[in-house]
């Protein structure tokens, strides 16, 4: 495998923390990585091939400095949390939009590939069965519906880099997770309404609390394990014979589609089964809340997401594994051992 520098751009979220542990774990490639915080990744600090840098991606003298050193560039830091695209919707431009345009036009200036991590909410509320990365129509909703200012901002990148790709030559992959899920997606503590759906749940049943659906919950998701994703990003960054290059993907799990009531119900009949939610989940209820009252005014849900992903199977090999109970039971265990540790620090 041909040795890479790969710059990760927030490495101590979500995504970011499982690619470094890949990388690190299966890979011979030398990581840059750069966050806010670092509180997730500690236990790869002191590897030889990962070199860590704290600061804000609108440092420009230190996002220069950092894109200059490597060969690839996987910009994964920016805001996708829904409460946050009603709240504070500048922000999400600012972030998502603004902040991540100066490192494409940077890789375009200084010739280095990038991964730009788009979402399956480009595709808004498309009426296709499957959404396609190149003949589905992304359909936004009106502009008093401010939970759309995130798949606006992120397909005006989509669009932004595809013209850099074909005017300026910069080499990239677009790529669109569905509904990734695992251990880390958000703080299981957070009782602000932050965490997105199943850490969410898994929060509501840890505190004894009722797990809320919003409008019912009949909206559906295709729910991809973490390490689905993680194993079709590899290969992008990989690029065999530059098979990647210029293309968009849909990564996400077409046979995971389910409801968000479909999921709370699972969640909730899996939880007796694990220590620290047992004892509390017997006294946890599905209940139903407005979006209005859970998320406030400007909230619009899309009703489905199924990717089509022949084209990410046939040019990556890739294909997802990981069923929805597999990867519930996953993430179950994952919080499991979080609440252990932290029990015995305190």
């Amino acid at each position: 495998m041909e040795k890479k520098r790969v710059l990760i751009f927030g490495v101590n979220g979500f995504i970011g923390q499982h690619l470094l542990k890949h990388i690190l774990g299966k890979t011979n490639w030398l990581v840059i990585g750069n966050d806010l915080a670092n509180n997730s990744i500690r236990l790869f600090l002191r590897n030889p091939r990962f070199e860590f840098h704290r600061g804000n991606i609108r440092n420009e003298k230190l996002i220069k400095k950092l894109v200059s050193k490597c060969d690839v560039v996987v910009p994964l830091a920016g805001i996708a949390t829904p409460k946050v695209y009603i709240t504070d919707p500048l922000r999400v431009y600012e972030i998502d939009f603004e902040a991540n345009l100066f490192i494409v036009r940077l890789c375009a200036k200084l010739k280095k590939r990038i991964i730009w991590p788009s979402t399956s909410e480009v595709y808004g509320m498309s009426t296709d069965t499957e959404f396609h990365p190149e003949t589905s129509n992304l359909v936004m909703g009106p502009i008093v519906k401010m939970r759309w200012i995130y798949a606006a901002s992120k397909q005006l990148m989509d669009r932004i880099i595809f013209a850099y790709g074909r005017d300026k030559g910069l080499d990239f992959t677009i790529f669109r997770p569905f509904n990734w899920i695992g251990y880390g997606q958000d703080n299981i503590h957070d009782t602000n309404g932050n965490p997105r759906v199943i850490t969410q749940f898994l929060g509501n049943i840890l505190r004894g609390e009722n797990m809320r659906l919003v409008d019912g919950g009949s909206n559906r998701r295709s729910f991809t394990h973490i390490d689905d994703g993680i194993g079709a990003l590899i290969k992008i960054i990989e690029n065999r014979k530059n098979i990647s290059s210029g293309k968009i993907y849909n990564i996400g799990n077409p046979k995971n589609n389910h409801s968000i009531r479909n999921l709370a119900e699972s969640i909730l009949k899996m939880a007796p089964k694990y220590k620290f939610f047992r004892d509390r989940a017997k006294n946890v209820s599905i209940v139903g809340i407005t979006s209005k009252k859970h998320y406030g005014e400007g909230y619009e849900d899309i009703l489905n997401r199924t990717p089509y992903i022949k084209n990410t199977m046939k040019d990556l090999g890739w294909k997802p594994k990981i069923s929805l109970a597999e990867g519930l039971k996953l993430t179950f265990a994952g919080y499991v051992e979080q609440i252990q540790k932290e029990k015995r620090v305190s």
